[in-house]
């Protein structure tokens, strides 16, 4: 087996279990056992999962979150060029996706330090995998905004985007956001992951209409990871409503260049392949 061993004089991003304790690896367990200094979000859960695998946190845990990330980049960056191994754990999968850390990695990177990974659980990969749906090109959008402007700007970008979308949300809003994707994007696929590792772990998996229902006629729980099928997979209009459109436009004597910026608005498809549509109808026509 070849390992790389922890070095001394290095941060460490270790991935803990997002749900199933059994996820931590034996590379991490090892790590955390080893680490001179262990930054994570809440040092209460933290401490849960030390003791559930027999590991004393030897005063050695330290609080990390959002409020304190940049001045706790400091104290990371002495501790490194002392020559002590640091750890930065989140709550759960893996620190800095969508959870504290990022910054402090870019700090100890940007002071030229060495910085390196356990990798491990994360829910987007993870709910990803069980979706059912394309994992060939993917985009993590996190937690959508709570106000409604926010949202409407960032479902307009979805009803275009050719990737898999995945994003997280809590179960307090789930349903409404679901009713409000039902409206606008009722056939497109989705899978609404939860409690993904737990002992109540679900998959709903349907048009996101078909989701919607089924979540309005309960109550919902848990922490939540939504995939949603991109507009290439199963929305984009086929080629024939596509060249009618056109086709409507040039007749009017609408140019090609405005056709296709009308159409590939109202459509949501490829600007390309409409241009090069729109191009072979401007060719065929009768003089």
């Amino acid at each position: 087996m070849n390992q790389k061993p922890a070095a001394r004089g290095q941060l460490m991003i270790v991935a803990t279990p997002i749900g199933n304790l059994g996820d931590l690896s034996p590379r991490a367990l090892a790590l955390l056992e080893s680490a001179d200094a262990v930054y994570c979000e809440d040092t209460r859960h933290s401490r849960t999962l030390f003791s559930a695998h027999g590991i004393s946190s030897r005063h050695r845990l330290l609080a990390l979150h959002e409020h304190n990330e940049m001045a706790t980049s400091v104290d990371v960056i002495e501790r490194v060029e002392r020559g002590e191994l640091v750890v930065l754990i989140s709550d759960a999968g893996t620190p800095g996706i969508s959870d504290p850390g990022a910054k402090v990695v870019a700090e100890v990177v940007r002071a030229g330090l060495d910085v390196s990974t356990a990798p491990g659980p994360t829910a987007i990969i993870g709910a990803l995998s069980v979706s059912g749906l394309s994992t060939e090109r993917f985009v993590m959008e996190g937690f959508i905004g709570r106000k409604a402007g926010e949202r409407s700007q960032s479902y307009e970008l979805w009803r275009r985007e050719p990737r898999t979308i995945v994003f997280y949300e809590s179960p307090q809003r789930i349903t409404a956001t679901m009713i409000e994707l039902a409206a606008l994007l009722p056939e497109r696929r989705a899978a609404v992951v939860r409690e993904l590792t737990k002992l109540h772990e679900e998959v709903l998996r349907g048009t996101v209409a078909q989701i919607a229902a089924q979540l309005s006629a309960r109550e919902v729980l848990g922490e939540i990871v939504v995939v949603l099928e991109g507009a290439g997979v199963a929305s984009a209009p086929r080629e024939e409503v596509v060249v009618a459109a056109l086709s409507e436009r040039l007749a009017r004597g609408v140019s090609v260049r405005d056709a296709v910026a009308e159409v590939v608005e109202e459509l949501g498809v490829a600007r390309r392949a409409t241009y090069v549509l729109a191009l072979g109808l401007r060719a065929n026509e009768v003089p």
